[in-house]
């Protein structure tokens, strides 16, 4: 049987989609790219029953963090899958809620006018994929596409620099003459990975729907926020302490609750005219206990002054933290070794919060190593509440080099001299060094010292340095004690 026999015998079936034809002029190499923006890419079709998702892409012109958080908490009156893209980009599927809105449009008339109540002026897009959708807004067209299969032929015009690739990948791939994500998918696929890598490949693949392209949620910060209304008006502190316990009670059910702690809680107090004071209490570690609290409380509420009575107080918690709960040991203190270490970080932790309550905030610093050779940059004031500090996790144990003070002057203060020897209640007795420090020579102010542990006329170890440089001047720096 011939061939033409066999094709009539057997015909190929029709395919139920026309597929996508791409026509696309690929430059020379060298060439700069196309003038001016892409032509917007507008695709107002009914939605196919094959479509498994719908993405609301939200660009911010501007970077603004603190605006992209109040645009996620939007967006979630829409659909719990919202996925924030900082610095300036979110996304959202809605496929599942058009339903509840009334369809797209009236979906995406009310996202836009919930922006605009925020304060906001994004560009909005619509897409099948959520990269589609931010490559689109990132581009800053007017990008609606509802359906599948018209999405390759959509983003066909988009710039690859809406992709965000490493700059070495995109000056790579316009020495061939490639600027638009059209002629990136024309590219050989393993070719393409090998010279660009997987990622962009992925990247490629996640943006037209050929893989999966998973994105974590974005979830609101929990807090914890109570009320309580009083009767008769509250003057003294004991009294507001004693209505404030029922509130630290549920703060603490609650936390114990999601195994979280606080490290800031803030009680505001009521009075007449719409006139409210805030007791603030500020934690160097996450919280739960309402014992606790109870105590800081009291601790803040006994140093304030009340511009009247009370009318109502209200309790507010930070952020959620993570917390590691606290097991106590099952040896008595002292037997097999038991409660040695935890013991001491407990009550070297409640010390502290202790006197950062009875203090001040700034009277307790803690100290952070950093990379200097000259002695008053070695090391810097961090307060315990600092994001990233851990009591001990820079001590170290260095037997190499010489011990220094912890107490440094602010500023190494002059000494007198007799017959060319340093004064300090007496003369100075030399003991330790000299320890020769020299640094910054490519500055001005170079640092060339010679340092010495020294012992003063009253018996107070000291730490000393002689300049280096005319006119050799005695020089006290720290104290050991």
């Amino acid at each position: 049987m011939s061939t033409r026999a066999l094709r009539k015998a057997f015909p190929e079936p029709r395919s139920v989609e026309a597929p996508v034809q791409l026509s696309l002029a690929v430059a020379p190499a060298g060439s700069p790219p196309p003038a001016g923006p892409p032509a917007a890419c507008v695709t107002q079709a009914r939605l196919a029953p094959a479509v498994p998702e719908l993405w609301l892409g939200v660009h911010l012109p501007q970077c603004d963090p603190a605006l992209l958080q109040r645009l996620g908490v939007l967006a979630q009156r829409f659909t719990p899958r919202v996925s924030l893209e900082p610095p300036d980009g979110l996304v959202l599927e809605v496929l599942g809620s058009l339903a509840l809105f009334g369809g797209v449009a009236r979906l995406y008339r009310a996202f836009r006018a919930g922006c605009r109540a925020a304060g906001a002026a994004p560009v909005l897009t619509l897409a099948p994929t959520p990269l589609a959708a931010l490559v689109a807004g990132r581009s800053g067209v007017s990008f609606k596409v509802l359906e599948q299969q018209l999405l390759v032929s959509a983003v066909s015009a988009l710039p690859l620099t809406a992709l965000r690739w490493p700059p070495q990948v995109l000056q790579r791939l316009s020495r061939l003459g490639v600027y638009r994500i059209g002629q990136a998918l024309r590219l050989p696929r393993a070719g393409f990975a090998r010279r660009f890598g997987k990622d962009c490949l992925r990247m490629l693949d996640q943006l037209v729907a050929r893989d999966a392209d998973l994105r974590p949620l974005f979830t609101v910060p929990e807090r914890f926020r109570a009320k309580r209304q009083f009767v008769r008006e509250r003057e003294h502190h004991t009294e507001i302490l004693q209505a404030l316990q029922p509130l630290l009670v549920q703060l603490a059910e609650f936390l114990e609750a999601r195994q979280c702690g606080i490290t800031r809680i803030t009680c505001r107090l009521h009075h007449r005219n719409e006139v409210h004071t805030d007791c603030v209490v500020r934690l160097a570690q996450p919280e739960a206990a309402a014992a606790r609290f109870r105590e800081w409380f009291a601790e803040r509420l006994g140093k304030m002054a009340l511009p009247g009575p009370v009318r109502s107080l209200e309790l507010r918690s930070g952020e959620l933290q993570s917390r590691t709960p606290v097991h106590e040991s099952l040896w008595r203190p002292g037997e097999h070794g038991g409660g040695g270490e935890a013991g001491l970080l407990s009550g070297s932790q409640e010390l502290i919060e202790r006197l950062r309550m009875r203090l001040g905030e700034s009277a307790v610093q803690g100290l952070r190593c950093e990379n200097s050779h000259c002695p008053e940059g070695a090391s810097r004031p961090v307060s315990p509440l600092a994001p990233g500090f851990q009591r001990g996790a820079g001590v170290r144990q260095v037997t190499a080099q010489p011990v220094r003070p912890l107490w440094l002057l602010e500023e190494p203060q002059l000494l007198p001299e007799r017959k060319g020897w340093p004064q300090l209640a007496g003369p100075l007795r030399l003991g330790r060094g000299p320890e020769r420090i020299e640094s910054q020579w490519w500055e001005a102010q170079g640092v060339a010292r010679d340092y010495y542990h020294a012992t003063d006329g009253n018996g107070i170890a000291v730490w000393v340095f002689r300049e280096r440089r005319p006119p050799h001047r005695w020089f006290l720096h720290g104290l050991a004690g």
